[in-house]
């Protein structure tokens, strides 16, 4: 029986020590060499401290930031989840539509799709471009800016879709909002 079993465990040691120790090691270890950015969180720094991440939603909720896509989690203490409800479900029809109606009186415009339905994982980093020019006039009247520079300034962070084709082009909330930062200081 001794026979039988020692194959068997000793298969089972070494499969557990090549895919459970070394491989991960290993691909961590190039993950480290040859993306160290990447591989530690894509975080992006501000005057030497990390501000966030470039892959990641942070919740601005000040007049003169642009704001994310809403979250089913509301950036607490639980940093991702979806809501789970159906398009049919009474709860989301009327989340979807307090956030429009919020969306309108802070921004004085309807409401752009992004900017009332939740993200699936609730860490979008990225709106669409309507999105941000819709909140661009909210922007420029609390940093005291023009508001074509503002949208020029929106329009200098549109992403267009990779290699022209895939997907549709977005916004970097986190990367906007220091631009705007760094080119129209709040007032104080």
């Amino acid at each position: 029986m001794l026979t039988h079993l020692r194959p068997a465990i000793t298969l089972t040691l070494g499969f557990t020590v090549l895919t459970g120790l070394a491989y991960p090691l290993a691909i961590t270890g190039a993950a480290q060499a040859l993306f160290p950015a990447q591989a530690n969180g894509s975080f992006v720094e501000k005057d030497g401290a990390v501000v966030g991440s470039a892959l990641i939603a942070q919740a601005f909720t000040g007049a003169g930031y642009l704001h994310p896509r809403p979250s089913a989690s509301d950036y607490g203490a639980t940093p991702s989840g979806a809501s789970n409800l159906g398009p049919t479900n009474a709860a989301l029809i009327a989340s979807v539509a307090e956030r429009r109606a919020a969306y309108r009186a802070e921004n004085g415009v309807d409401a752009p799709i992004d900017a009332v339905t939740a993200s699936a994982s609730g860490l979008d980093p990225d709106i669409s471009p309507e999105n941000a020019a819709a909140q661009a006039a909210r922007i420029a009247t609390a940093r005291n800016a023009d508001p074509a520079a503002v949208q020029a300034l929106i329009a200098q962070h549109t992403q267009a879709p990779l290699l022209g084709l895939y997907g549709d082009p977005v916004v970097n909330v986190l990367q906007s909002n220091l631009a705007l930062d760094a080119s129209f200081p709040l007032p104080k």
